[in-house]
């Protein structure tokens, strides 16, 4: 089937008993065994849960996958990713990541023993430079939170195979709409079901997706032992969101593009971050693994940090918020909100300035959300 009919019809059925279009929300804990040793293929909501199966199985339809395993956050997704590792083990990683993600490898893994080495991917050689005799995974977001690095995904994804290595990326803000790291030789894919995917700025959640069921098997274990799973509820609301999913990346990628080239054009800007954009120097990789370019976009005012909050303060329409990837447009200061435990020299050395600012594009008319700028830009 096409992308769009895997969006909204996933792997489902009608509910058999009822006949509900949309699968039912099984809000229970717990589940009545036939007799001693016999289930109906669900014993306890921690281990599996019909809802949480449904929204696991529509996630991998459309990220082209044979097998998801759906957490409470995608955090909780990126340790369960860790805890596949063992003390003495290192893992490369693009050196522009999300915030929460250094968080976890840098203040809590490296206390069980796991090395990680920065490169910038964007120069697919340093990836293959910077492995070890001790490493066991490539750890890749591309387009990269929030300097948008964008990665050759094909070419890194011959370095992991040809070292044996795990290969895990997170394209959280490429949605499977414009990229599937599968297709590109990824073992693991890593969303934040929180974004773009709810799409509503109303749950917090994650998944990976893999086609290698030993993976599957293990990942699945951490799951259940460790716990970190969605409620039922926010997973009939992420199924929700999934339905229109393909629609609505549509607009934001529509919107982010013009805006994109608003900034590009403001003599107060001094900067503009954008895959879209001719400028931008991984647009050729990204036109060619990308069918889209989303809807975020970065950018600095000749002005540095004391313009950028001017900025951000003034806007009325634009939100200042964390997250992203809602159908609201959301504008954020990553130094101190998304990114504010990266310490300083090392966001500096990478290109990540105090004054960045984060355009996190929505669905309303582009031409109002212009003239919110243009209207801020008038204070800086």
């Amino acid at each position: 089937m096409k992308f769009d009919t895997n969006a909204v019809r996933g792997r489902s059925s009608p509910d058999p008993t009822t006949g509900a279009i949309i699968p039912p929300i099984y809000q229970t804990a717990t589940y009545v065994l036939e007799e001693v040793g016999k289930d109906k293929g669900f014993d306890y909501t921690r281990s599996s849960n019909p809802t949480r199966q449904d929204l696991e199985e529509h996630l991998a339809a459309i990220e082209g996958g044979q097998y998801c395993i759906a957490f409470s956050s995608g955090m909780a997704g990126a340790d369960s990713c860790m805890k596949l590792l063992s003390k003495g083990d290192h893992v490369v990683c693009c050196d522009d990541v999300y915030g929460g993600t250094a968080r976890l490898f840098n203040n809590l893994m490296t206390n069980y023993g796991v090395e990680f080495t920065y490169v910038d991917s964007q120069d697919s050689a340093n990836v293959e430079g910077a492995i070890q005799s001790n490493t066991k995974m490539i750890w890749i977001e591309t387009p990269t939170n929030p300097l948008l690095k964008v990665t050759d995904l094909e070419e890194v994804g011959k370095t992991a195979k040809s070292h044996g290595l795990l290969y895990v990326v997170d394209t959280t803000f490429a949605t499977p709409v414009f990229l599937r790291p599968l297709e590109y030789g990824a073992d693991i894919v890593l969303h934040s079901l929180t974004k773009y995917l709810s799409g509503h700025n109303q749950l917090i959640g994650g998944a990976l997706i893999t086609n290698d069921s030993g993976l599957f098997e293990k990942l699945k274990y951490i799951q259940k032992s460790v716990g970190a799973v969605p409620s039922p509820f926010d997973c009939w609301l992420t199924i929700l969101g999934l339905k229109t999913l393909h629609l609505r990346m549509s607009r934001h990628w529509e919107n982010a593009e013009k805006i994109a080239r608003y900034l590009e054009g403001h003599p107060k800007v001094s900067r503009v971050i954008y895959p879209g954009l001719e400028s931008h120097p991984m647009h050729e990789v990204a036109r060619r693994q990308m069918s889209g370019f989303s809807g975020m976009i970065s950018f600095e005012l000749n002005g540095g940090l004391e313009a950028g909050k001017r900025l951000m303060n003034s806007v009325e329409l634009c939100m200042l918020a964390e997250s992203l990837g809602a159908v609201e447009t959301m504008i954020t200061h990553p130094a101190t909100m998304t990114h504010a435990e990266v310490p300083r020299e090392e966001r500096l050395a990478r290109g990540f300035e105090d004054g960045l600012v984060r355009l996190s594009v929505g669905i309303e008319d582009s031409e109002d959300l212009i003239a919110d700028l243009e209207r801020a830009f008038k204070d800086v």
